[in-house]
Parts: structure tokens; C-alpha cells; sequence
């Protein structure tokens, strides 16, 4: 009895010896692989920089004075990491952002090399190196996250403001669609400081509930989301989208320049012969945007069974499908 354990204990221990060996050389013919499709892909710097965790010289990057608006998105794999947004001349050499898009889509790990004590920043979902991060940036963060110019590369990119009613259908209508790098909930048409949830519903501001909308020209036209505007709300109610009344709740369109004034002026010439209403959507000249309360962000998402959500939100949804794809 003995006997015949010991003999099924090595026959067990050679399986999995054997098993460890071909995981091994199967590991390392991934990695291989890997390394061979990234040195087909990327540059030598590029490479050098995002696999080997390397640093471009100070003022020789590409971006390090560059101020376009747009996306600065990972070179390996193509996620959108930092917007120009957050970006800011740090006079250091190297492109500078106070705030990644979305902390969840960076990693960050201490860093030991050179003798020095560093916070690494990589890119979360390839693992490509990308700079570090450094606490003397601006305010609010007091960041300032260093990032190599060779391990990104710009998306050019537009913003739009719309009012049409709550912002979290708003949001819920725009953030998945093709071209759409990001959707924020916020207020605007007003001037006051620092305007909360309670004071913009309590109607003593003009502020009107939005979403500040960037995307990118070159997969989805400014007409296109105008076209989706008209068609996710009701612009023929002045004030009003169903039970949400009041102006914060008005149609609206906040032009940021007068290419965008005229294109909104011309679209709404255009779709008001599908009303027989008058559509009564304002088309105004931007302000300024202030961000709404966090818990605002992604409500649909965050609380897709909350009631507003299943007999408001869906029922919206499912009708642009249908208008998308006529």
C-alpha cells in the first residue's frame, strides 16, 4: 500500500514537472512572439521606451510644446491616457498633464533605478512604460505626471456643450457612440461660481443642465451629433422633457465658435421640417462649463435599475437605436 503511493506520488510529481516545462518554453515563445510583433510595430524609440522603460532627451519630444486639443493616446496599444485638457507647460522638457483621463486606465509602481526613488507610470492595459508622476504639478491635483513624447500619440479632437434635458440621459446617449472620446455631466449658460446640483434646480440660475461632448472629427462629424441631439429629445417643449421641468431642463446648443454657430443654425433650419411644432432650441454662444457632482457621472451605468433609469433612460435609448440605424 506504501508502495503504490510512493510510486503514484512520483508519477504525479514527473506530470507536473513536465507540465512546468512546457508552460515555461510556451511563456517564452508568447513573450517571443510578443517582442517580435512590437519591433514590427513600433520604432526603435519607441521600443526602447515603452518595452525597456527608457527616457527621451528633455525639449526633443514631439508633444512637449504641443497644445492642440485632442486625446494623447498609448502608442502600443492605442488607449486614450491623458487629454489635452489637463496638460500644462511645466518648462520641464517633457509633456506634462495634472490628470490622466482615467485612473483606472494607468498603473503606477515605486521605481528604484538610478539611485532615485520615482512613482513609474504605465500604461494599464499593455504595460508599456510611459513616464512617472511627480507631486509639484497645479492645482487641483498637485500632480504632475512626466510623460515621455515618444510613448503617445495625438488624436486631434473637438468639444460640443448640448442641453436636452437631464444630463444623465444626455450622457447615456452620447458616451458609447463611435468617435466619442469622453462625456462629462455640468452646467453652463450662467456665470455664477461654483454652481451645485441644488442651486441650478432650484431655478434662480441660468445655468442649464448639459454634457460637454469630445470627439474626434475624423470618426463622427459635429452634423452627426447634432443629428443625434434633435433626435434623442423633444426640442419643441420650451423648458421642458417630459416630468423635468424648468430652465435648467431647456434645449440647447452652446456654440464655441462661429463655425459651430452657423452648422447648429443650419441643422436646426433642417430638422425643423420633421416638427410641426416650432422647435425652440437655443443656440448660444459657450460661457463657461463647470463639472457636475461626481455622483452625477455614469449614473446609467452606475445605477442602471435605479426607476428613472429603466422607465426613462431605456425607453430613450431604444428609440435612437432605431434611428440610427434607419
Amino acid at each position: 500500500m506504501c508502495k503504490n503511493f510512493v510510486i503514484q506520488f512520483i508519477y504525479l510529481f514527473m506530470y507536473l514537472f513536465i507540465f512546468l516545462i512546457l508552460f515555461f518554453i510556451s511563456s517564452c515563445k508568447d513573450n517571443s512572439m510578443n517582442k517580435n510583433d512590437l519591433l514590427k510595430k513600433l520604432t526603435k524609440e519607441q521600443f526602447h521606451i515603452t518595452q525597456e522603460k527608457g527616457t527621451e532627451a528633455a525639449f526633443t519630444g514631439i508633444y512637449w510644446n504641443h497644445f492642440e486639443d485632442g486625446m494623447y493616446n498609448c502608442v502600443v496599444c492605442g488607449e486614450k491616457l491623458f487629454s489635452s485638457e489637463t496638460k500644462f507647460e511645466s518648462h520641464c522638457g517633457w509633456p506634462s498633464f495634472f490628470s490622466a483621463m482615467d485612473k483606472n486606465k494607468i498603473q503606477e509602481k515605486k521605481d528604484f533605478s538610478f539611485g532615485m526613488t520615482r512613482i513609474e507610470v504605465m500604461c494599464k492595459n499593455c504595460d508599456a512604460h510611459l513616464g512617472h508622476v511627480f507631486n509639484d504639478g497645479p492645482r487641483p491635483t498637485e500632480l504632475r505626471y512626466c510623460i515621455n513624447s515618444v510613448s503617445l500619440n495625438f488624436e486631434k479632437s473637438e468639444t460640443v456643450i448640448l442641453g436636452s434635458g437631464c444630463f444623465w440621459c444626455s450622457e447615456t446617449v452620447f458616451e458609447d457612440l463611435d468617435g466619442v472620446t469622453d462625456v462629462t455631466c455640468g452646467y453652463s449658460g450662467d456665470k455664477i461660481e461654483n454652481p451645485t446640483y441644488e442651486l441650478v434646480s432650484s431655478g434662480r440660475t441660468n445655468y442649464a443642465e448639459v454634457v460637454k461632448i469630445i470627439f474626434s472629427p475624423q470618426k463622427i462629424s459635429y452634423e452627426k451629433l447634432l443629428d443625434i441631439f434633435f433626435s434623442s429629445h423633444n426640442p419643441t417643449t420650451l423648458n421642458q422633457q417630459g416630468n423635468d421641468i424648468g430652465t435648467q431642463y431647456r434645449s440647447v446648443i452652446f456654440y464655441l465658435n462661429e463655425e459651430q454657430k452657423i452648422t447648429a443654425e443650419n441643422c436646426k433650419n433642417k430638422i425643423q421640417k420633421k416638427f410641426k411644432e416650432k422647435i425652440v432650441t437655443e443656440i448660444s454662444k459657450f460661457k463657461q462649463f463647470h463639472k457636475a457632482e461626481e455622483y452625477h457621472q455614469n449614473y446609467f451605468k452606475k445605477n442602471p435599475n435605479d426607476p428613472y433609469c429603466t422607465f426613462v433612460i431605456k425607453p430613450k435609448l431604444e428609440k435612437l437605436k432605431i434611428h440610427l440605424e434607419k
